[in-house]
């Protein structure tokens, strides 16, 4: 039981992480949309992905085998801050069970980093434009309630 509350202490501490580091307090500008668009098209993201939802083009010509899909239903929240960490830094939350059409032989993203070409103003409507395309399905979380140790108490007979 002690080595439990250990784990779980030690677990929580790790997620509220507010050390220099910490994601916490990241912000961005209000994007415009309409400008992300542009932006997706101006950068050949669609050479590559797909956005769910919408009709794919008759002449879609991937460079990939299969087209990465953006947005869709998602188990988890699209931030500002994971989307930009997904432009800025592709290979980011690769894992090996990634299709080997997303990877090189190393294991990185075949994603182009245009982290010296696209503007800050550029990354903020891009996000704007590719956040609403996610449809967070909320995730259903197990319910693991805390039990107390009751400790019969001494009768004094």
């Amino acid at each position: 039981m002690k080595t439990m509350i250990l784990v779980l202490a030690t677990l929580l501490l790790f997620a509220c992480d507010q050390g220099a580091k910490s994601p916490r307090g990241f912000s961005l500008p209000e994007g415009n949309m309409e400008q992300g668009a542009k932006v997706f098209k101006k950068y050949q993201c669609q050479d590559c992905h797909r956005i769910a939802g919408e009709k794919e083009r008759e002449d879609a010509k991937y460079l990939v085998a299969a087209p990465i899909p953006l947005g869709g239903s998602s188990g988890r929240v699209k931030t500002y801050a994971e989307l930009v960490t997904s432009i800025i830094n592709p290979s980011h939350k690769l894992t090996p069970r990634q299709p080997a059409s997303f990877t090189s032989e190393d294991g990185v993203s075949l994603m182009r980093v245009v982290n010296d070409e696209l503007t800050v103003s550029e990354l903020i409507d891009l996000v704007a434009y590719l956040q609403p395309k996610y449809k967070v399905t909320p995730y259903r979380t197990s319910d693991y309630r805390l039990y107390q140790l009751r400790i019969p108490e001494k009768s004094n007979e």
